[in-house]
């Protein structure tokens, strides 16, 4: 039996997981969690085999808590669920510790086998992504701009693009004002960008928000 923990702040997405889960005479949902600090505090006496992980919890960057669930428990599987494409956060996923990334709007195809194959040791993407990281390997397909931001840079990105003053990002990440102009001024300059402006034009265009 495949022990699986859902942790998404969205009730109506661990519902409708749940009931594709219940479906699976050989899966059962152990345990789920609407935050980061709530998924980390459960998951350890859940026992369960899979995480199945929203990057978007509300309190804390995806990223972070896949590292610290990775480092706390590194023999526990974790699949990302992600309201993004793939092609725009999977490889960073997997470089931070994923067995796998399933968008949202594919989660209902393609839970099941996702969990089957993580469970079986593999890893996880879709057969178009799985060409699409190959060519990138090869370099037949060049690297995003923003794939040269770290996952911080990345989150105030984001946090930028959403129309948030510097202020409001600080008090949300918990950060000083310089420390977050301090990011905002290696972003610019890894992106090769000059306003808040451009950086909002891209981050639209390429679906990051």
């Amino acid at each position: 039996m495949t022990r699986v923990f859902i942790a998404d702040d969205h009730v109506l997405i661990r519902e409708g997981l749940k009931k594709i889960l219940r479906e699976e005479s050989d899966m059962t949902v152990v345990g789920e969690a609407h935050s980061a600090a709530e998924t980390l505090d459960r998951i350890v006496e859940s026992e369960c085999d899979i995480l199945v992980l929203d990057l978007g919890l509300p309190d804390r960057p995806g990223m972070e808590v896949l590292r610290e669930v990775k480092t706390t428990l590194p023999h526990l599987s974790v699949l990302i669920l992600s309201m993004f494409p793939e092609d725009r956060f999977a490889l960073r996923a997997l470089k931070a510790g994923a067995d796998g990334y399933l968008s949202k709007e594919s989660a209902a195809a393609e839970l099941v086998t996702a969990i089957r194959r993580i469970k079986g040791g593999h890893k996880y993407v879709s057969q178009k992504l799985s060409e699409d990281l190959l060519e990138k390997v090869r370099g037949e397909v060049p690297l995003m701009t923003h794939d040269a931001l770290s996952d911080r840079e990345m989150q105030i990105l984001q946090l930028i693009a959403s129309g948030k003053a510097v202020s409001d990002i600080a008090a949300q990440l918990n950060l000083s004002v310089s420390t977050v102009n301090t990011h905002r001024g290696h972003i610019l300059e890894k992106m090769n960008m000059h306003t808040n402006a451009d950086l909002m034009r891209y981050a639209i265009e390429n679906k990051l928000v």
